[in-house]
């Protein structure tokens, strides 16, 4: 379970984040939502520990960032915004470069890096080096790397950006099952049919702020709208109204 209390982030005097709090559960998707420049990525970041919020807590599993970075890393699997992949290893070796910078003994990080190279249908590529890979083989090989340590929290920024149609139907089916498995699962994304078909909790971010944490069919239901785009819009609509 990840746990946002009250996190701030300034950059000079632009608040990036102004006072987020919520809570993404276990065996759930929570999405993180909002339009550009919303602070949801300096959120992210500071979730997996890549900053250090101004004030307030992020707690994964009950550990504090703030007090055990390291140990929160240990919980997390993260799928940042940026793949960062290694051009000249393969992927095979990408996910064994990370599993042992996690101290994965080698039979535990062969089985762990097989089986993900399986569920993620990757054993067409597992022994090519990653230059040149297409776009939906790097965020494969990067989920893998993200998640060979076996992480019960997992944090996925824009997954989808850039997948084509069957690239993107498979990872929402993998997605899935890492929730079926009881895993905390955190993503943000634009594409509003992917978070009404995959998101059990919608968390919505503007001008630094939660103006949503609500289900998907709450939050229909609180603005009228039948369907969730129309929905996010005027949330952000009446944001940006009061904002004015």
């Amino acid at each position: 379970m990840i746990e946002v209390r009250d996190l701030h982030k300034a950059f000079g005097v632009v608040k990036a984040v102004d006072g987020v709090s919520f809570m993404a559960r276990d065996g759930e998707i929570t999405g993180l939502l909002g339009p550009n420049g919303a602070g949801k990525t300096t959120t992210l970041r500071m979730l997996y520990t890549l900053m250090t919020p101004d004030r307030g807590q992020v707690l994964v599993d009950g550990i504090d960032a703030g007090v055990d970075a390291l140990a929160v890393r240990r919980q997390l699997g993260v799928l940042p915004d940026a793949r960062g992949l290694y051009k000249r290893l393969t992927a095979r070796e990408n996910i064994d470069y990370f599993g042992r910078l996690h101290g994965l003994p080698e039979d535990i990080l062969k089985a762990r890096r097989e089986a993900l190279i399986q569920s993620l249908e990757m054993g067409d590529i597992g022994d090519r080096r990653t230059e040149g890979f297409s776009q939906g083989q790097r965020v494969k090989t990067a989920i893998a790397r993200a998640l060979v340590h076996d992480p019960r929290n997992v944090i996925l920024d824009e997954p989808t950006n850039g997948l084509d149609v069957m690239a993107t139907r498979a990872l929402r089916q993998f997605m899935q099952r890492l929730r079926e498995e009881g895993r905390c699962v955190l993503f943000s994304s634009h594409i509003m049919q992917e978070v009404a078909a995959l998101c059990d909790r919608i968390v919505v971010i503007a001008h630094g702020r939660v103006v949503a944490d609500e289900s998907p069919d709450a939050l229909r239901e609180q603005t009228g709208e039948a369907n969730l785009e129309d929905a996010f819009v005027k949330i952000i609509g009446s944001e940006e109204g009061l904002a004015a």
